[in-house]
């Protein structure tokens, strides 16, 4: 007869099991469907859905913030400086990374646009790039320099920064190869940032007062080149590379989404935040996911 305590193991490995079956059943990728919802752009990057119910994302040599609802897409902004990626904050305000002014700036309720910061140690931002923020308030956005940015240089190294909530800005991490994308765990207690050059995924815990710790690299070896990512309520990553390549928490891959173009951003939209939409050179793609995502505000 078996041992009570062989028994009890037994019952816990066979619970687990079904819950990593449940879970796995839930996360069934294999009916996703890719549709078009913008083409003819020149460079599309920096998707962001706000609570309002549209997405905006930028087109970086064209020099727009686009707009995509119900009624169709428009132009939200022109004029944008080379807006990369976008964010928005708690309050519901739109934060960019301005490549070409080489700056963040925040667009208030009224519409001014507030610089929130343009230098480190008197010297200017090489091109901002991917920015996120928690529900606190902090902020997080990658610096590198591609193509002629990387010409026209005033720091001498490539950083992921972090801006407090009291407006100071801080270097969390000054990596060898050029970082990328940026996005937070569900419960804004890991940073993630994607390294072009290094073709992996870095993380870093992030305490209550914002700063980070315990550098590691959690993905390695991403075919293509990893860019913009995003997550879901479970804490799976989505990366854009040569595809979207989806991860666990673990940094295990768990499927790969084939784009007609090589996407360069991510972010979850639509009502139910099940709803992927990608930036992808020159168009924009959406396809629905058995999971959703989450909003900055619930960090």
């Amino acid at each position: 007869m078996p041992h009570a305590d062989t028994i009890a193991i037994v019952k816990r490995c066979v619970c687990a099991l079904l819950l990593f079956s449940l879970s796995a059943a839930a996360q069934d990728f294999s009916q996703v469907r890719i549709e078009r919802v913008s083409k003819d752009h020149q460079f599309t990057e920096g998707p962001v859905w706000s609570g309002d119910g549209f997405l905006l994302f930028s087109d970086i040599p064209g020099n727009f913030i686009y707009k995509i609802d119900p009624k169709g897409k428009s132009v939200y902004r022109e004029q944008s400086n080379g807006a990369n990626g976008n964010a928005y904050d708690p309050q519901g305000r739109l934060l960019s990374c301005e490549s070409r002014a080489r700056r963040i700036v925040r667009e208030e309720k009224s519409g001014k646009v507030t610089v929130l910061a343009e230098t480190f140690e008197g010297k200017r931002f090489n091109a901002p790039n991917d920015i996120v923020v928690r529900s606190d308030g902090h902020i997080y956005f990658t610096d590198p320099a591609f193509g002629k940015q990387a010409d026209d240089r005033d720091l001498d190294f490539y950083g992921v920064f972090h801006i407090t909530p009291r407006g100071v800005v801080e270097v969390v991490a000054k990596p060898k190869g050029r970082p990328n994308g940026i996005a937070l765990s569900p419960n804004g207690r890991i940073l993630y940032v994607t390294n072009s050059d290094e073709h992996n995924v870095r993380a870093y815990d992030l305490d209550r007062q914002g700063n980070a710790s315990n550098e590691r690299e959690l993905i390695a070896r991403i075919p293509g080149t990893p860019d913009g990512m995003t997550v879901d309520e479970k804490g799976n990553l989505y990366v854009t590379a040569k595809a979207v390549h989806i991860y666990s928490p673990e940094g295990k891959e768990i499927k790969v989404i084939e784009i007609p173009e090589v996407p360069t951003n991510i972010v979850f939209g639509d009502s139910d935040l099940q709803s992927l939409y990608i930036t992808a050179q020159t168009s924009v793609f959406k396809t629905r996911v058995p999971v959703k995502g989450i909003r900055p505000s619930t960090f």
